[in-house]
């Protein structure tokens, strides 16, 4: 296992989901984990008025465990390191969001570039019609439609997991 962790940043809507799966075509049968930041808990992870949902509303956590998947919903935040550990043995684990965490993480662009993102990543993905005069040096330009172009530079970037702390 390559045991990876790579980051992908962006505004809304820029397209980080439909890339993130993109990728993941591409590198199947690999064994990949996404962690999606929600920062405004507005993700629907259950059917409202289902068993779990009612659980859930009560104030008790809730695992979901059934032979094909194990959803674990609880109050609160888990440290992003206990959660890694429970991941296990990985190829990759891509992270969309949590733009301040550091890692290494490319920043995707579609409508135009965002200057506030420069200071934490190491690269863009950005379309052909964005101008890159604005983008500082040391940040990689990347073609979004080239899907081999960022999965080598993934590969060559990512931080291995062994190496990830949550506050470096």
């Amino acid at each position: 296992m390559k045991n990876l962790i790579y980051g992908f940043s962006g505004p809304s809507n820029s397209g980080k989901t439909t890339l993130i799966k993109n990728i993941i075509k591409i590198l199947m049968p690999q064994k990949i984990t996404v962690l999606k930041h929600d920062p405004k808990s507005k993700a629907e992870i259950d059917t409202k008025g289902k068993d779990s949902d009612i659980f859930y509303n009560t104030g008790a956590d809730v695992i979901i465990y059934s032979p094909k998947e194990t959803t674990l919903r609880i109050h609160g935040a888990l440290p992003l390191t206990n959660i890694i550990q429970q991941i296990g043995q990985i190829d990759y684990l891509f992270i969309e969001g949590l733009k301040e965490l550091p890692i290494p993480k490319l920043a995707v662009m579609r409508e135009k570039i965002e200057t506030h993102y420069f200071d934490y990543v190491d690269a863009i993905a950005l379309t052909k019609n964005l101008s890159t005069q604005d983008i500082p040096k040391h940040i990689n330009i990347l073609p979004i439609e080239n899907l081999s172009v960022i999965i080598e530079y993934i590969n060559k970037n990512a931080l291995p997991l062994s190496q990830f702390k949550e506050k470096q």
